[in-house]
């Protein structure tokens, strides 16, 4: 019973430390801050594509209107100050402001405050056209609250360079934190969730246990941007990537998590998703998946390919792999004739 009983305690305190430690341990926020700017950047363009016709989607005499999107709306507890925009020279104000929020937010200026307002911008112009409201939509909205909730502004922002400016120093390397690491661990999650219940609503689907569920959306001429019916002629190849694509959904919550798969889980959603965007006409939902799956790169990724290409290997944010100064990692060789000091004197 003793022996039963402590198993029990360790079994609980490992997964309790582990819970601690997946959660709350401190991060470097590089995988947020690229994140930001990925996300801030597809923001800014999704909804810089609404003034190609801004009045008729938002505008008081719209498709459809205020009140009847607010009506459409409110039982789901929703809401958007586009309802109350009754004006022209309102809209467009509201709408340059919008932009402004989202550039801001790409660059990383003002963070704090920006990625608060582009949350609530985002949801605004969601749930102003339902009829319109995709899954681009959902996921640039998922992704601007997790941004909003940690300090995305901490790596790679104008933020940063501006308070290293007014410090007359180089960038320093940003403070790990846990509230950088809670907000990727967040994304992260909400990942997994979209993948596995992806995967499960497929596999009510009899096309794709049969193999041919591709073959249905690139015959569909309503989404078709490449012609891709030669593919008829390669029926296994056709039921060989749905049976990948469904599988690599469903298993993607359960095997992104240890390291060594990891690589592979990405690299498969690269063909995967620009598929979708290249041969369905869905590019920007292929892409804002893809700055989805960048929340699991790990920080030393995010800065050996960054800070190498920004050439900041030497000063301004480093990896800074190792806790301790460059001068104590490598030992200084000593010129000859130089004495020791006196606490390395034998």
């Amino acid at each position: 019973m003793n022996m039963v009983s402590r198993y029990l305690r360790e079994l609980i305190g490992a997964a309790i430390g582990g819970w601690n430690r997946f959660w709350f341990s401190a991060a470097d926020p590089a995988t947020l801050g690229l994140v930001r700017i990925l996300a801030g950047s597809m923001l800014l363009y999704t909804h810089l594509v609404w003034t190609l016709d801004l009045e008729a989607f938002f505008g008081r005499d719209a498709w459809v209107s205020p009140s009847a999107a607010a009506s459409l709306m409110r039982g789901d507890s929703a809401w958007s100050y586009l309802w109350l925009v009754d004006s022209r020279w309102l809209l467009w104000t509201l709408h340059l402001a919008a932009l402004a929020v989202f550039a801001m937010m790409a660059i990383g200026l003002c963070s704090r405050m920006v990625t608060v307002l582009g949350f609530v911008i985002a949801v605004a112009y969601a749930n102003r056209v339902p009829g319109a409201l995709f899954g681009l939509d959902q996921i640039n909205t998922m992704l601007a609250m997790y941004v909003m909730l940690g300090p995305s502004g901490a790596a790679y922002s104008v933020d940063r360079w501006l308070a290293a400016r007014r410090a007359g120093k180089p960038m320093p390397v940003a403070t790990p934190t846990v509230s950088a690491n809670l907000a990727v661990r967040l994304i992260q999650v909400h990942m997994c969730i979209i993948y596995f219940f992806a995967g499960l609503s497929k596999m009510q689907g009899e096309t794709w246990w049969a193999g041919n569920a591709l073959w249905g959306a690139f015959a569909n001429l309503e989404y078709q941007s490449l012609d891709m019916t030669w593919l008829a002629s390669w029926p296994l190849v056709v039921a060989l990537a749905t049976q990948v694509t469904v599988w690599w959904e469903l298993a993607f919550a359960v095997i992104i998590w240890p390291r060594l798969l990891r690589p592979l889980v990405l690299v498969l959603a690269i063909p995967l998703h620009l598929g979708i965007g290249i041969c369905l006409g869905m590019m920007t939902f292929g892409l804002v998946m893809l700055i989805g799956c960048t929340s699991f790169l790990p920080p030393e990724w995010v800065r050996a390919v960054i800070d190498r290409r920004a050439g900041q290997g030497r000063a301004g944010e480093s990896p800074a792999l190792d806790a301790r100064p460059a001068e104590a990692a490598i030992p200084r060789r000593r010129p000859a004739g130089e004495r020791p000091p006196a606490g390395q004197r034998r």
